[in-house]
């Protein structure tokens, strides 16, 4: 009885070997892959940075194990390793179809000499960061990137009214903001209170700009009740006695 018993067994197991092999071996590329290859990769992209052909590349190697042993969890980071991707959805519709959707990273910033800062809070770096144009430059600890965009923020705010765009900014390693405008002039925002004293000084700037056609050349917040400013010095004006080509005064009080 035992030995009836134990060939049942067996033969119960031999059988069930034989239908999950077939099944393993399909879901494991090991056969059949040629049978249900994968025929269509349809790839959507903006394509601003991001070629069709180089997510095709990085995919290829990924194909051969056919339609259901195909890994989309390596397909997605095969993809995701490629620069400029910030996301990537991947997923198969049978019979042969494979569907990529890649989100590029868009930068807002520049972020110290050889990065980027993404829309998402992201620091990246590219083969051709060098040649984005038109971003601001921002540079600080890694860490505080959102803090550095929260303040450009602000102070974008701030000086919007007076046509001015912010161009750059800094926070040191000890806290100290500053910023970098449109006009040229560099503003000392310093590590106190920087929102207060930002907003202080816009709110002043109708009064120091009364009567002057040009912009100031540096701004030092970091004080409890002021601040201090730096004109550009006044261009040389003619004296009253010289004639054109002769010598020329000049008015070096700001």
């Amino acid at each position: 009885m035992k030995g009836a018993a134990s060939l049942r067994f067996a033969a119960w197991i031999i059988a069930i070997a034989l239908v999950a092999l077939p099944v393993i071996g399909v879901l494991q590329g090991w056969f059949a892959s040629e049978r249900w290859p994968v025929r269509q990769l349809q790839v959507h992209a903006t394509f601003r940075h991001v070629s069709a052909a180089q997510i095709r590349a990085a995919v290829a190697p990924n194909l051969g194990s056919g339609f259901f042993a195909i890994r989309l969890d390596k397909v997605r980071d095969a993809v995701a390793a490629l620069p400029w991707v910030g996301q990537v959805e991947v997923s198969k519709h049978w019979p042969d179809a494979l569907d990529i959707t890649v989100t590029e990273i868009h930068p807002v910033a520049r972020w110290g000499s050889d990065a980027l800062l993404g829309i998402d809070g992201r620091i990246f770096k590219v083969p051709e960061a060098a040649v984005v144009n038109g971003l601001p430059h921002f540079s600080g600890p890694d860490d505080r990137a959102a803090d550095v965009m929260a303040f450009y923020r602000t102070s974008l705010t701030d000086f919007a009214p007076y046509n001015l765009q912010v161009t750059g900014v800094d926070l040191s390693a000890r806290g100290s903001w500053n910023l970098t405008l449109s006009n040229g002039g560099h503003v000392v925002v310093g590590s106190d209170k920087p929102d207060q004293h930002l907003a202080r000084f816009a709110a002043a700037l109708p009064i120091l700009m009364r009567g002057r056609s040009d912009g100031f050349v540096y701004a030092d917040l970091r004080y409890s009740n002021g601040f201090a400013v730096r004109w550009p010095e006044p261009a040389p004006t003619p004296s009253p006695n010289s004639k054109n080509g002769g010598p020329h005064a000049v008015d070096g009080n700001v």
